[in-house]
């Protein structure tokens, strides 16, 4: 699919784009007004709540971890204002446990990033009965490890011991691993 293809969007084509990444964002924002969407934006968790509770959009994405708190608070709110809301849940960072908990929560569909445009207008506009498509080209293995231990590294306040504490990991092992360029 691409952004000239017409997507059935139904007579409310608003969309709720919650993410603190804000060169992502904007992106996001532009390729789903491509695709039709009337888009409103917000960067934080008490923005996305703000715009969820005053205009309850009909189609949301939102990111899991932003830097106030957690998205899964604004798909909650989504939720109790606009019940048939179809709402994606993004993350860099996913985890079975946490797709479970946005699932439980309300959110259509739980995608890991980087997802396109075309992804994330999949899973919002696919039926219930309707398993998406395998991505087109998913991160391999050894990304997903890396980004894993980045986050990780970040969190620890970029303190190799403690990263490598928490991961279970030798501290020589890390570093040579933090050492290396990010795999393909």
């Amino acid at each position: 699919m691409s952004e000239n293809v017409a997507y059935d969007l139904g007579e409310d084509r608003s969309i709720l784009l919650v993410d603190d990444d804000e060169p992502f964002l904007k992106r996001l924002a532009r390729a789903m007004e491509k695709r039709g969407f009337d888009v409103e934006m917000a960067d934080s968790v008490a923005g996305g709540k703000a715009i969820a509770s005053g205009r309850p959009p009909a189609y949301a994405v939102v990111d899991l971890r932003l830097g106030d708190g957690n998205g899964l608070d604004v798909v909650e709110t989504l939720r109790e204002r606009r019940p048939e809301s179809r709402i994606v849940v993004l993350t860099g960072y996913g985890a079975i446990a946490t797709a479970v908990a946005a699932v439980k929560i309300g959110a259509t569909d739980y995608l890991s990033k980087p997802a396109d445009a075309d992804d994330v207008v999949k899973a919002l506009l696919a039926k219930d009965d309707d398993l998406p498509p395998p991505p087109d080209n998913p991160m391999s293995a050894d990304r997903v490890r890396w980004e894993h231990i980045q986050r990780v590294y970040e969190l620890c306040d970029r303190n190799v011991s403690e990263t490598a504490r928490r991961l279970n990991m030798h501290r020589r092992t890390l570093q040579r691993i933090l050492a290396k360029r990010s795999p393909k």
